[in-house]
């Protein structure tokens, strides 16, 4: 019979007791590429974005003779795995004094954990991913944590090579092999990542008539679906009653792209990564703990971690230090690099006109405007309110 419960640090301060360790699911490092064409999504959404969009495409144009192409561009978060690791670490170990298991799964990379396998805190971490998984119109991101270490490069390859299969190549019973594989593994945890998140933006009807089928056809390799630490209450409401309806268990996963560390963790009763796979996968049991970040206002939440994005970090290691580092694009051979290198100019410095549009945009992260908004978006009755239904 399959258990999760789900607890609330500001609400519970001793909910960790009573158990070993505190784990830390799905984080991104600096390895992570996360795609850039989002900007574009948001100028057909917001009409009043479009001029201002256009006139900098335009500018970009007659500056550097390139043309913005967002769906080669991607920006990479900007912790290191080390600086990544000791965040989610120093968060369970400070706030819970509880040991802490940290599991980093960048998109479609295990370079983090294969890097951080020579440091002696981080020894042991799990060989884990966030996997794009192709799915018909759309693609959905699983999690694939504790990899065996010696077979870490060719799963990658694997993985890799079955998200690059075109559409029309892709037979279902490709998918059904690797996840076969994968679930054979006994160390190895599989988990639906952020399910009611249409990112890929097929449309809300769509998207959950694709995400039902994947979860009918290939359910029974997946050990557990995503409560994530990014998305707001109602979605993840919504995640737990799927969970239900299939009857998984529901998993922590923070979704850290910044530098504020995961809204949520697991606790458990295991010491290492391997035994907190069985505890899920063969006890099926799962405890997720929101940390207080997560009562925060959620769009304020969202606008901190955008604003991480494009804040320089001066004491950071070089070449991760200022935010055009950490974009990259198309140079104009069609070579990607970073902005940094592209600039025009001796000092190779971002326009003056790019640095206005950021420190507005910075702005709104600063006091007394951040306090603001923070106020305007506060949404704590509705947190209340869903914490009431579900006790209820």
């Amino acid at each position: 019979m399959s258990q999760s419960t789900i607890s609330y640090l500001w609400r519970e301060p001793e909910a960790a007791k009573g158990f070993v360790t505190g784990v830390s699911l799905h984080s991104h490092t600096n390895q992570s590429q996360e795609a850039l064409n989002f900007i574009a999504e948001l100028s057909h959404d917001w009409g009043l974005l479009q001029p201002i969009i256009r006139w900098a495409e335009s500018r970009s144009q007659r500056a550097s003779g390139i043309t913005p192409d967002y769906a080669r561009s991607y920006w990479t978060p900007p912790l290191t795995p080390r600086l990544a690791f000791d965040l989610e670490r120093s968060q369970i170990e400070n706030r819970l004094q509880l040991p802490a298991l940290v599991s980093l799964t960048d998109h479609d990379d295990i370079n983090a954990p294969l890097l951080l396998r020579s440091v002696d805190s981080a020894r042991h971490i799990p060989i884990s991913v966030e996997w794009t998984v192709p799915f018909y119109e759309t693609a959905f991101h699983i999690g694939v944590h504790n990899i065996p270490s010696a077979r870490g490069i060719a799963w990658m390859e694997r993985l890799r090579a079955f998200t690059a299969i075109p559409v029309a190549q892709r037979a279902p019973t490709m998918l059904r092999e690797v996840l076969a594989d994968l679930h054979e593994i006994p160390q190895v945890l599989i988990v639906f990542n952020h399910p009611m998140w249409d990112l890929y933006r097929v449309g809300r009807e769509r998207h959950m008539v694709l995400v039902n089928e994947f979860l009918a056809v290939y359910g029974q390799y997946v050990h557990a679906l995503e409560l994530n630490g990014l998305r707001d209450w109602k979605e993840n409401r919504e995640a737990a009653t799927l969970a239900g309806k299939w009857n998984q268990l529901v998993i922590s996963g923070g979704d850290r792209h910044g530098v504020e560390p995961n809204a949520n963790v697991n606790l458990t009763r295991a010491a290492s990564f391997t035994e907190f796979v069985h505890e899920v996968r063969r006890e099926r049991q799962s405890h997720v703990l929101y940390m207080p970040q997560y009562a925060e206002p959620w769009k304020h939440r969202i606008l901190q971690s955008t604003l991480d994005a494009i804040r320089d970090y001066p004491h950071f290691p070089e070449g991760a230090r200022r935010w055009d580092q950490r974009v990259f694009h198309p140079d104009a051979n069609g070579q990607m690099r970073p902005l940094s290198e592209i600039w025009t100019g001796d000092a190779h410095a971002a326009p003056r006109w790019i640095e206005t549009i950021l420190a507005a945009v910075r702005l709104m992260g600063a006091a007394p405007l951040s306090g603001t908004l923070r106020y305007a978006w506060d949404d704590s009755a509705k947190m209340r309110a869903a914490l009431a239904k579900q006790e209820g």
